[in-house]
C-alpha cells in the first residue's frame, strides 16, 4: 500500500521517543546481559569500542569490565547522565545508530544492544562499515522473554512486549560485512511483582499509551500475577530471558 513504509517508519520514531526520558525506572528493571554473550563479542585484539544506543550502559558496563575503551552512544541525555553515573570514565556521545558521530576507522567493535529493532538497518550498516577498523567486528543483541514458557507468554502479551524476532530471524548486515554467526543464551532475571508492573512501565507501549490504557495495563499484569497467578502482591519471580546475538566482521578491502 501507498504510504506504508512511511507510517510504519513514523511509528518506529515515535515509540522510540519513550526512551528519551524514563531512564532511572529503566535502569531499575530492564534485564542487563549475560556475561558469556560479551566474551562470545568481543574480539581477541580488540582496544576501542562503541555501545550504539547505549542507554543506561546496561552493556556498555560489561565491555568496560572486558578491557575495552568504549564510547557510549545514545539520542537521549536522559539515559546518557544514568550511564555517566555508572561509568564516571567512559566518554558519552549523543547521537544514533544511523548518525553515531563518531570519526572514520575509529573502533575495533561496534555494539548494538537492545537497538537494532529501532534503527534504519541499512543506514545504520553503513554507519557501522565507516566507523569500524578494517577487519572490526559489529555486533547485535537482545534480550526477549522466553514465550515457549506458556504463563510468561500470557505476561508478554498483557505488557504488550512485543518482543521484536522471532527465534529464526537473521540481520542483514549487507556485502561489506562476512555472513553474520549467532549464539543464543537462556537466563532468568529476578523481580517482584511491583519490578514487573515496573517493568511494563518501562516499556515504549506503555509509555506512549494514554493514561485509560496504562491503567488498564497494570490492572490486567495486577489481576493475571496476584489473582490468576496467585502470587503474593510482593512476591519474587524469576523471568525467563534468552539474549540472542550476532557477530560479523568488516571486510578488508
Amino acid at each position: 500500500m501507498k504510504g506504508g513504509p512511511r507510517l510504519a517508519e513514523e511509528r518506529r520514531r515515535d515509540l522510540a521517543a519513550a526512551y528519551l526520558s524514563g531512564a532511572g525506572r529503566y535502569d531499575r528493571v530492564r534485564p542487563g546481559y549475560p556475561a558469556a554473550v560479551a566474551d562470545w563479542i568481543v574480539p581477541a585484539g580488540a582496544r576501542r569500542a562503541a555501545d550504539i544506543g547505549a542507554g543506561t550502559g546496561l552493556f556498555t558496563e560489561l565491555l568496560v569490565e572486558r578491557g575495552l575503551a568504549v564510547t557510549a552512544v545514545d539520542p537521549s541525555e536522559d539515559m546518557l547522565a544514568v550511564l555517566a553515573d555508572r561509568l564516571p570514565g567512559a566518554p558519552a556521545v549523543r547521537g544514533t545508530a544511523e548518525e553515531s558521530h563518531l570519526p572514520e576507522a575509529s573502533v575495533d567493535l561496534l555494539t548494538l544492544a537492545q537497538t537494532w529493532h529501532w534503527c534504519d538497518h541499512a543506514a545504520a550498516v553503513r554507519e557501522a562499515a565507516r566507523v569500524l577498523t578494517p577487519g572490526g567486528r559489529l555486533a547485535l543483541l537482545w534480550n526477549q522473554l522466553d514465550v515457549s514458557v506458556p504463563w510468561v507468554h500470557r505476561l508478554s502479551r498483557i505488557m504488550h512486549a512485543g518482543d521484536v524476532f522471532s527465534p529464526s530471524y537473521r540481520p542483514v548486515v549487507g556485502d561489506a560485512f562476512d555472513a553474520p554467526e549467532d549464539l543464543v543464551v537462556h537466563w532468568t532475571q529476578d523481580l517482584d511483582v511491583p519490578g514487573v508492573l515496573d517493568l511494563a512501565r518501562s516499556r515504549s507501549y506503555y509509555r506512549r499509551a494514554a493514561p485509560a490504557l496504562q491503567a488498564r495495563v497494570e490492572a490486567n499484569l495486577r489481576w493475571y500475577l496476584t489473582d490468576y497467578l496467585a502470587f503474593a502482591p510482593d512476591a519474587p519471580l524469576r523471568l525467563p530471558y534468552y539474549t540472542h546475538a550476532w557477530r560479523s566482521s568488516l571486510r578488508q578491502a
